[in-house]
């Protein structure tokens, strides 16, 4: 099987990266992300210009109509450049969920997601859930009149309409809100990985429902593919970690010699190498799956259990070898390692999806030890 890119899936890698690498390095990435917005609007605007945003619907709806792999390979890009702007959370989430919607509706949104007119984001965790449970308390009454508070919406903060999640009486239901409608309270957070999102409430808000029937499956689905995403951009952050330390270990000196020159540390980024084709193999596996239309919860959590692996063994070492500049706000190791543990801790951790693993081991057709 060929796992290569095609010359135009390795063109569109290529020109993302060219955009990213011409704006992206820490001292920048420092100051984008210290101001309230939290990304850049320059880079959003060149990414719209170029097609990224509206990579996956159909061209009818201002898109590319293209797959996994396309959009796996621009989330990789994004994850070697650290950049923070929210393709994920504010138009390849939403806009899957948009699916839902009435042909009118969707095309109109869908176009303006692809533009860069627009930012959405997906309200769906609540205080107090763990994954993979979502209670989902929030209710919708029958003339679509919502209440109750999401928690942990990323880019929430900067969203103009939002999809929600809430129970009525067909079960759960996806719900289209103006962000700023009357009853809507938002409380923006910052997290470690300098990312932006925010808690919200909905008292008594009016909002228009997306499909008939339960949505619960559409929302399982779109969780399938958001791991699937957040392991592409991990597997670009490990990437560059690993080239990052490298390039340390070929620089910097001790004892009148390069680090290289000790086998101690070439064989500890040899293991690093190991762990990143480990997780590249994973990520893989998850987008073949999702691009052979199988959106499978399992092999998302096979996937999400080796990159939390990877990441924590990658991270952990890049950081010893750097010694203490590796944790310095100024040096790009540390931003990397933060954005890969909050990745690991995104959607569930290491053992959150070895319990999901064991769960359904009376499935498998075979099993290995490791």
């Amino acid at each position: 099987m060929d796992f290569e890119l095609s010359e135009e899936q390795g063109m569109l890698r290529d020109t993302v990266r060219e955009v990213l690498t011409k704006t992206y390095d820490v001292e920048t990435l420092r100051k984008v992300t210290d101001t309230d917005l939290g990304w850049s609007e320059k880079v959003w605007k060149s990414l719209a210009e170029i097609g990224i945003l509206g990579l996956t619907f159909p061209e009818d709806e201002g898109g590319m109509d293209a797959g996994p792999v396309e959009f796996t390979s621009v989330m990789t890009e994004l994850g070697r450049a650290l950049a923070p702007e929210p393709y994920l959370d504010s138009v390849l989430v939403p806009g899957s969920l948009l699916g839902l919607a009435d042909d009118a509706t969707r095309t109109e949104l869908r176009t303006a997601l692809a533009s860069g007119e627009l930012l959405m984001a997906f309200a769906h965790t609540e205080p107090g859930d763990r994954w993979p449970e979502a209670r989902v308390e929030t209710t919708a009454s029958a003339d679509g009149v919502l209440n109750g508070t999401k928690s942990l919406v990323g880019h929430g903060d900067c969203a103009a309409k939002l999809i929600v999640s809430a129970r009525d009486d067909n079960g759960v239901g996806l719900y289209l809100v103006d962000a700023d409608a009357e009853g809507v309270t938002r409380t923006p957070y910052r997290t470690h990985d300098r990312r932006r999102g925010a808690q919200i409430e909905f008292s008594d808000v009016k909002a228009t429902r997306l499909g008939t029937g339960d949505a619960s499956q559409t929302i399982a689905d779109a969780e399938v593919g958001i791991q699937t995403a957040l392991c592409a951009e991990a597997v670009g952050a490990m990437e560059r970690s690993l080239d990052l330390t490298v390039e340390y270990l070929k620089s910097r000196k001790q004892f009148g010699v390069t680090l290289s020159a000790f086998q101690a540390l070439t064989h500890r980024a040899a293991d690093m190498y190991v762990q990143l084709e480990l997780a590249r193999s994973l990520s893989l596996y998850a987008t073949s799956a999702l691009a052979d239309g199988i959106a499978d919860p399992i092999i998302a959590s096979r996937a999400k259990l080796q990159i939390c692996r990877s990441a924590r063994l990658i991270g952990q070492e890049a950081i010893q070898m750097h010694g203490g500049i590796g944790m310095t706000a100024e040096y790009p190791i540390a931003h990397y390692v933060s954005r890969l543990t909050a990745i690991s801790h995104t959607l569930g951790d290491a053992a959150d999806h070895v319990t999901r693993l064991a769960e359904n081991v009376d499935t498998y057709d075979m099993l290995s030890v490791g």
